[in-house]
């Protein structure tokens, strides 16, 4: 039966010996969601990835794709799924035609449909003009778009993508975002990266995992609230002891940055620069420069990452 949830992971574990690569690990992935798996290198996310698509066994937990459970029936569960792993699975020595025949014939495309999923596949991916050529001699980029095209050839409704522009020159990384975002209309994908701004040009909602474990869920008008102002860089002639500032209403901190600026940290939804300025004024601090300060993807993904590493050391 159809399901909005395309894919539920539930307590997902994998250990290698001793070493837990993936804890106690949650989400689900809805229909026509562009998630973004971020995370550190060696965070878990090849991992995770491997084992939602059948290719590594969980240590425990349970993954369903399409409410199928993808040990007791892999064969169901996979049919659902189009992968294109972090090293693309081509042959150099076939052309682009040859192998995306033989990948249409592996996923099970009768042979009458052949023909017509394969320039369906070219189509999508930009692969017209090269169908006669070997994939050997190919840029990286066509390589991928290639990758891409046989992930998507039997037109699964879940398309996971591992580190899909690695290696790729700014021209090729456009191009292929471009063709995420394009899959994303039809498709749920799932794009597994540690390029930050790849998620923000291509992505619906943001995971972030970190040694294994997930330290952040959110769509990307979530994240791009969390991005807002959340301190202000103050410029004082007379600059009063910070925790005169952290008084002021809605101000949570305040440290002096050098004799005559103070950064104020606050909640993103309760600015208090009109609070500031009218103190200033009124004490007499020679206020000359109010600047809000915002938080980038990196910012939070350093932040919670490097948090977590701390706490994990502790």
């Amino acid at each position: 039966m159809a399901t909005d949830t395309l894919i539920a992971v539930e307590h997902l574990f994998r250990w290698y010996g001793t070493t837990c690569a993936v804890n106690d690990l949650s989400f689900e992935v809805r229909r026509g969601e562009v998630l973004g798996f971020l995370g550190p290198n060696g965070a878990g996310k090849s991992t995770t990835m491997q084992v939602i698509t059948g290719n590594l066994a969980p240590s425990a937990g349970r993954v369903t794709i399409n409410g199928i459970d993808i040990l007791e029936q892999p064969k169901a569960a996979k049919a659902s799924l189009g992968y294109l792993p972090e090293q693309p699975p081509v042959y150099r020595e076939f052309t682009v035609d040859e192998y995306l025949r033989f990948c249409a014939r592996l996923n099970r495309i009768e042979r009458a449909g052949i023909h017509q999923a394969v320039e369906r596949a070219k189509e999508r991916c930009g692969l017209e003009q090269v169908g006669r050529r070997l994939i050997g001699n190919l840029s990286k980029g066509y390589q991928q778009r290639v990758g891409i095209a046989q992930a998507i050839i039997h037109q699964p409704d879940v398309v996971i993508l591992d580190e899909p522009t690695v290696g790729l020159d700014p021209i090729q990384i456009r191009e292929i975002r471009a063709l995420i975002r394009e899959l994303g209309k039809d498709h749920s994908v799932i794009l597994s990266t540690h390029i930050l701004p790849e998620v923000q040009a291509t992505c619906t909602r943001v995971q972030i995992i970190n040694r294994g474990e997930l330290v952040l869920s959110d769509s990307i008008d979530g994240l791009a609230w969390r991005m807002q102002s959340s301190s202000l860089l103050i410029g004082l002639r007379a600059a009063p002891a910070p925790a005169l500032l952290a008084d002021i209403a809605g101000v949570h901190a305040a440290e002096q940055v050098d004799p005559h600026r103070i950064r104020v940290q606050h909640d993103p939804g309760e600015n208090p620069a009109e609070a500031i300025a009218e103190r200033a004024v009124r004490e007499g601090w020679g206020l000359f420069e109010l600047t809000p300060e915002r938080r980038s993807l990196e910012d939070i993904f350093v932040d919670i990452t490097t948090t977590e590493a701390e706490e994990a050391a502790a």
